[in-house]
């Protein structure tokens, strides 16, 4: 499982997180891209600790999915069931188990500052945290897709459900876009993925 979890994890990380792993009884499983999540906990019928996380996402994405789900279970079992999934209990328990990991032995220097303010008040998905998301990014590998911050205004561009927009307007710290076919304002973070079209 360690020669397994180093593919996925940055090299000094790979022995705590496997001992994590260990300690919680976590029968992880590496899957193909979900659209909709990175990852996710779920305790299965027999009672066993089930954790999915995306094998697309670079080694920190990677990293901070796979401890945002060890905290679900470690909440859950500290805690009750009964709590909210990313209420108090979680964001103290994310806290506890990612801040050994905010060294630049396993983060870039770039990234340290942004992790350590994020985890101040975890959020339920780091994609919601911006500049965060941005510079975790940065780290992807290569594709054609750009980000709706960065096309022109007036710029046509498609989602990954095939949804075609028109990028018209800013609003605060979101854009303002109408869906071409239903003729619907959306609002879009500044670092949703998006394919230019001609």
């Amino acid at each position: 499982m360690s020669d397994t979890l180093a593919k996925y994890i940055p090299e000094h990380a790979v022995k705590p997180v496997f001992d994590l792993i260990v300690a919680n009884q976590v029968h992880l499983k590496i899957v193909n891209e979900r659209q909709t999540r990175h990852g996710d906990y779920r305790r299965g019928p027999s009672g066993k600790h089930e954790i999915t996380v995306n094998a697309s996402l670079n080694k920190y994405r990677f990293m901070i999915t796979l401890i945002h789900e060890i905290a679900h279970l470690v909440a859950f079992e500290k805690f009750g069931r009964n709590i909210k999934p990313h209420g108090n209990e979680w964001k103290f328990t994310f806290q506890r188990l990612m801040v050994p990991f905010i060294r630049p032995e396993i983060f870039p220097s770039q990234i340290l500052p942004l992790l350590a303010r994020h985890f101040k008040n975890p959020s339920a998905s780091s994609d919601t945290d911006t500049t965060l998301s941005l510079a975790l990014k940065q780290f992807d590998t290569d594709n054609d897709k750009s980000y709706v911050f960065e096309i022109p205004f007036g710029s046509v561009f498609r989602i990954k459900n095939g949804k075609v927009f028109k990028k018209l307007a800013v609003r605060t710290k979101r854009f303002e876009c109408i869906e071409i076919s239903s003729g619907k304002t959306y609002l879009f973070n500044p670092n949703a993925e998006v394919e230019l079209m001609d």
